[in-house]
């Protein structure tokens, strides 16, 4: 892999894995339409680690004041909530693991899935946020929107908030779950696909670092920018995106 190659995987990721378009469905087709080998192991457990330190920077007093505020109750409680929607991407990412490896090489489910993505995510404009709690229902309901995500072109991020704002959590405090509990789900995803690469890195370390740095750098801005985005009440429109994408996909 050449260092541009690695460099393109980077900004894919650092993008597609926060803005609900699809990390996973986009490496798929970039690497089909650009003619990229497969990255392998190595790089798609860098470009991981750089996406989640992302999270850690932006989400750095949340997450400082939930381990330095560990003894209050409602901290506890928020951290096992987190847990809980773990539990189904565990479960479904090992019981599936083959059958989801195997999905990775089908262009045309990943073009479908954006599409279904797209539709969902336009719909969430009408959904009416109460400013209700998380509770241990909603955690379990979000984990499993999390866990149906692991479908490549089936968006992590559009699935999670759209899913919280069905259930009426507001979208600020959706969008600080969703990205909180990716941290475990990445770390878990990158920890097992490092085993699968026999704990040894065959790149050049150099190549390496490219893809982790820009995916990193790119992560930080596109989370802040979906933030903001959210915020303004114009996160359904990354579902039109996403709908094109998936149909231009489909007819090349």
């Amino acid at each position: 892999m050449t260092y541009i190659e690695a460099i393109i995987l980077g900004i894919v990721q650092g993008i597609t894995e926060f803005l609900p378009i699809s990390s996973s469905g986009h490496l798929v087709l970039i690497q089909n339409f650009l003619n990229i080998d497969n990255p392998g192991n190595e790089i798609e457990v860098l470009v991981h680690m750089g996406t989640l330190a992302s999270i850690f920077v932006v989400f750095f007093e949340d997450i400082k004041f939930l381990i330095f505020g560990i003894k209050l109750k409602s901290n506890q409680f928020f951290i096992f909530l987190l847990l809980i929607a773990t539990v189904p991407s565990i479960i479904i990412g090992f019981t599936f693991k083959n059958m989801l490896e195997a999905f990775f090489d089908n262009s045309i489910l990943v073009s479908f899935s954006l599409i279904i993505t797209g539709l969902i995510l336009i719909s969430s404009k009408y959904f009416k946020p109460k400013n209700i709690s998380h509770t241990i229902f909603s955690s379990i309901i979000i984990g499993f929107a999390q866990a149906i995500a692991i479908t490549p072109g089936i968006s992590r991020s559009g699935m999670t908030i759209c899913c919280a704002l069905l259930l009426g959590i507001n979208a600020k405090e959706a969008a600080r779950f969703s990205f909180l509990m990716a941290i475990p789900v990445i770390s878990g995803a990158g920890l097992l696909t490092f085993i699968d690469a026999n704990h040894s890195f065959s790149i050049l370390p150099s190549v390496g670092f490219a893809s982790l740095i820009s995916s990193f750098i790119v992560g930080v801005v596109a989370l802040k920018w979906l933030l903001k985005w959210l915020a303004k009440g114009k996160f359904h429109y990354f579902g039109f995106y996403c709908i094109l994408i998936g149909m231009f996909s489909l007819v090349s």
